[in-house]
């Protein structure tokens, strides 16, 4: 369980990363404050998952699939809307690793819940 989990929390941190490179440094909006108010409004969904993760793996692997999948439609959205296609790409792939990754350790919970 815990490879899952550190997988999980690597897919995490690399969608965080992803939002800031784009939010400060690709599309920066006018003026600092609202490009910071933006990126944490991005990332709440993400900051809300980490102690799921970490202390209810049960619940907390659904509820990063479910946060997963806002990051995957914006991706798709941002492909093929933007000039700036790699970045949704590389969304797209953060988000469906998020998916996979929530899904083997969901299966692999109730098998073991089932076992005992």
């Amino acid at each position: 369980m815990k490879g899952y989990q550190f997988v999980a929390l690597l897919l995490i941190g690399s969608l965080f990363a992803l939002t800031g490179l784009r939010q400060f440094f690709v599309q920066p909006l006018a003026s600092p404050l609202p490009n910071l108010i933006w990126f944490v409004v991005q990332v709440a969904p993400l900051l809300a998952i980490l102690p799921g993760i970490l202390r209810f793996p049960e619940r907390g692997f659904f509820y990063a699939i479910l946060a997963a999948m806002l990051y995957f439609i914006h991706g798709v959205m941002e492909a093929a809307t933007a000039d700036l296609r790699t970045i949704a790409l590389w969304e797209i792939a953060f988000a469906t690793g998020l998916v996979t990754v929530g899904s083997l350790a969901m299966r692999r919970i109730n098998r073991q819940s089932a076992d005992r």
